[in-house]
């Protein structure tokens, strides 16, 4: 969800006040992928390279998200939307650890979609982890070296309950992964857009979703002479 900043800038407003139109637009998405019948929504909400940004404004944006997980869990719950949070949490303060775990609880067993929020994540970390809990299981005896496969180290890692995501967006004209689901992304159709995150809005993500539909997915494989070997897209709602 990029372009914050660089959307108050323009506006000639504090730094802060950006994130604060980010988390607007948040609602405004959720509501549209709702409509659109979007299974699983994953937002890249704070990476963990972003420790390295102003203190101040680490603080406002460890004060909005405190915010809007409070705001936001009444609606959860009404539209029975899942919330899962992926990434480390020891950095975070005790209070946020704990509205982590009360807000992941209380939307359990809601099934109608799953929002999930990537909060000091970093594609590579997920990966180490997962290696790392692979390497203990065979100190433990309880794996075979020559047991491990992709299939294995994927059952490691933060999503693996989840399908991959279908459509991966980029805003603000970012054109990187950014370190994010490294994994995952592997086969994931991209869509980039120079719209900054703030003025992204539900014809912003019509154009993405129709570009995506416009595309065939071969996971690379080659078509048969019948042409009936790619994917279509349009038939899964994985952003």
């Amino acid at each position: 969800m990029d372009g914050n900043n660089r959307w108050a800038v323009r506006q000639g407003i504090a730094g802060h006040l950006g994130h604060r139109a980010g988390v607007e637009v948040v609602r405004a998405v959720m509501e549209a992928c709702e409509k659109k019948g979007v299974e699983v929504l994953t937002l890249f909400a704070f990476s963990s390279e972003n420790w390295g940004r102003p203190e101040a404004e680490v603080r406002a944006l460890m004060a909005l998200l405190y915010r809007y997980l409070r705001s936001e869990l009444e609606k959860l719950q009404r539209d029975g939307i899942r919330l899962r949070i992926v990434g480390r949490r020891d950095r975070f303060s005790p209070r946020l650890r704990r509205l982590f775990e009360v807000t992941e609880a209380a939307t359990a067993d809601n099934t109608n979609a799953t929002l999930v929020l990537a909060l000091d994540y970093g594609g590579r970390w997920d990966i180490a982890s997962a290696a790392r809990q692979l390497a203990e299981s065979v100190q433990a005896g309880s794996l075979q070296p020559d047991q491990i496969n992709e299939e294995t180290l994927e059952s490691q890692l933060s999503l693996s309950d989840l399908p991959p995501p279908d459509l991966c967006i980029r805003t603000a004209g970012e054109q990187r992964m950014s370190n994010f689901l490294l994994w995952h992304l592997a086969y994931s159709e991209f869509f980039f857009t120079d719209t900054l995150w703030p003025d992204f809005d539900e014809t912003t993500l019509d154009a993405a979703i129709a570009d995506y539909q416009r595309r065939e997915r071969r996971f690379g494989v080659r078509k048969n002479a019948d042409g009936h070997d790619g994917r279509r897209l349009g038939d899964s709602h994985r952003a």
